[in-house]
């Protein structure tokens, strides 16, 4: 993919002082905004690489690592995936979407751990009780739930994407499929208003210790309508479940392929319209409404994007190991792997072949620290030499 002109970092470098004097932002929104905006800079150091055949020269600041950075997540993404192989199970997975309405927005900005840890556990529930009903499963499923708190033009829309085998295991012990045969996972209707029920509940618990009440106006407006829950058709094997897990995992608001244009302190991005057929768009707005949007989707510290449930979760790994042998996966030791290797195989871009001979190695000869410029002149003449000694 061709490397954008444009970036968030540019954005915010341009246009942070007269953000922050006209919005003031959280803190912990202004630490991510600066860890994005000197992302692969000198601020963060870095390193010298020399090839080994042609004793070419690149020098390499480090990344932020930041989960809002558009630029840092590559790698993870990859990693992670890597991860979740070791989980599938040879049966059908299903794609499902649990939406807040718009009416909880005023929440969100306000008490955004408490209200999506509701989302997190509502959703969850709801695909448990479905599972363990045997009017429907009569097993015990999982997911892997991925939390976005976005729209496509950068507007607050909280949801939980979920990833959830077509069965579950049995009390016996045994492998159940859905009763739709892999047509379809749980009736999308009755779904939505158990998801209601529990997600109010837990409202009705958590606001009131918050210093606030649910009025009686607001709850009307809430049950008086239908809560989105979208079941997408099911997959074609787990491969197409790990190449669709990691367009969720590790996405962020917006990348940098989506930016047009800064000018006269506009920004100009591009967005699909879901509400009339996906269709390209592009929209404008102030460098200011621009951050502030951004910031909307900047995740409190710790707060956990990516849950794992039911026999997904970490302490019943041993049950899934079980069953997957049962269901004939030979299960092989685990490997840590080296980003060098997972740039290499995953992304097609291999980071020591010497970019000018395409022979070489690139050997790192330096590292140097946070705020380290360039190397040059007599600092540079002294690392060579002692590089030539080794």
């Amino acid at each position: 993919m061709r490397r954008p002109t444009l970036e968030l970092a540019h954005i915010i470098k341009e246009h942070l002082v007269s953000f922050i004097q006209n919005h003031s932002p959280l803190k912990n929104h202004l630490r991510v905004l600066n860890a994005i905006e000197h992302c692969r800079t000198d601020y963060f150091g870095g390193h010298i690489d020399r090839c080994d055949a042609c004793a070419y020269e690149r020098i390499s600041y480090n990344s932020c690592r930041n989960r809002h950075c558009p630029k840092c997540q590559g790698t993870n993404r990859e990693r992670w995936i890597l991860a979740r192989q070791d989980d599938l199970l040879p049966c059908t997975y299903f794609h499902v979407v649990f939406t807040l309405p718009e009416e909880l927005n005023w929440f969100c900005l306000r008490h955004p751990v408490e209200i999506y840890n509701c989302l997190f556990q509502a959703s969850k529930e709801t695909i448990l009780a479905f599972g363990n009903d045997p009017k429907h499963l009569g097993a015990q499923t999982g997911m892997i739930s991925v939390l976005h708190t976005w729209g496509q033009n950068l507007s607050l829309h909280p949801h939980v994407h979920l990833i959830v085998p077509g069965g579950g295991i049995t009390q016996a012990g045994n492998w159940k499929q859905t009763k739709s045969n892999g047509a379809f996972l749980f009736p999308v209707k009755a779904m939505s208003i158990v998801y209601r029920g529990k997600f109010m509940e837990k409202l009705k618990e958590i606001l009131p210790p918050l210093g606030h009440t649910l009025e009686p106006e607001l709850r009307r407006k809430l049950f008086s309508k239908s809560w989105v829950v979208y079941a997408k058709q099911p997959f074609g094997g787990p491969k197409q479940v790990i190449e669709y897990l990691g367009r969720y995992s590790h996405k962020i608001a917006i990348s940098n392929h989506r930016l047009i244009s800064n000018e006269n302190g506009m920004i100009t991005f591009s967005y699909k319209d879901y509400a009339h057929g996906s269709i390209k768009k592009v929209m404008k707005l102030t460098a200011g409404e621009f951050l502030r949007r951004f910031c909307l989707h900047i995740l409190p510290p710790g707060f956990m994007k990516i849950r794992h449930y039911g026999i997904l979760a970490s302490r019943v790994k041993p049950k899934l190991k079980i069953q997957q042998m049962k269901m004939g996966i030979i299960l092989v030791p685990k490997v840590k792997h080296d980003w060098r290797v997972i740039t290499k195989t995953r992304l097609n871009f291999d980071v020591t072949a010497c970019p000018r001979c395409k022979e070489g190695k690139m050997i790192r000869i330096h590292s140097f620290q946070a705020h380290g410029p360039p190397l040059s002149g007599p600092v540079k003449l002294m690392i060579n030499k002692s590089s030539a000694k080794k």
